[in-house]
């Protein structure tokens, strides 16, 4: 039986990705790993073939899997939504590196990127992405769609609701088991920026501690 597997995106974060899935699907000689993007289809990408997702879905196989590798939560949903539509399965990537301790639930479709700790009661949501040297500490809660970027810090006792964009180095600080750190859905937390209190939905904070970003003035 012959499987077919995605990785949904050729940019910097499919790329990051591919040799994590590369590995862990091993020497299979019915397992073939390709890349999808539309922009790039016809090319080999770091010795992968780049297929549209019309010639993935097409291809023959006896099953098809995908993985989605972009790095834009509200993007990401798009287009797994697209994928489930189309009947595809999908499929997770961690690196063997990766830490998980003790009760630690993550949806399907995560991409654990090397050097990335989960502690200990931890509940993760679908197409999680977690980037070089980020952590989750314990008693978080995380929706679906959420990345975080390389080297987020995550204390315990803190909500994620679904598609949140953690930037690089980010930290948010520890909340309390009757009171957890909320931060809402759809909200950007800035690259370095250290998230003292609760994030509205929507909103995108900045700075030490974070504050809502300023609108420009027109």
């Amino acid at each position: 039986m012959s499987s077919l597997f995605g990785l949904y995106g050729a940019s910097g974060c499919g790329r990051g990705i591919m040799p994590l899935a590369r590995e862990s699907l091993g020497a299979s000689p019915t397992a073939r790993l390709v890349f999808i993007d539309d922009a790039l289809a016809g090319q080999r990408l770091n010795g992968h073939e780049v297929m549209d997702f019309d010639t993935f879905c097409r291809e023959p196989a006896d099953k098809r899997h995908v993985a989605v590798a972009i790095a834009n939560p509200s993007t990401r949903a798009a287009v797994v939504l697209k994928c489930a539509d189309a009947g595809l399965d999908f499929f997770g990537v961690a690196a063997t590196n990766c830490v998980r301790m003790d009760e630690v639930e993550v949806g399907t479709g995560a991409l654990i990127s090397p050097f990335v700790t989960l502690t200990s009661n931890i509940r993760i949501g679908r197409h999680f992405h977690a980037n070089l040297y980020s952590y989750v500490e314990h008693d978080c809660v995380i929706g679906d769609f959420v990345t975080f970027a390389p080297a987020v810090r995550c204390n315990g006792n803190v909500h994620i609701e679904d598609g949140v964009y953690v930037g690089a180095g980010a930290l948010i600080r520890q909340g309390k088991p009757e009171a957890p750190l909320r931060i809402g859905a759809g909200a950007v937390i800035g690259m370095g920026a250290v998230v003292t209190k609760d994030v509205p939905a929507g909103a995108t904070v900045v700075g030490n501690p974070a504050r809502p970003l300023a609108a420009r003035r027109g």
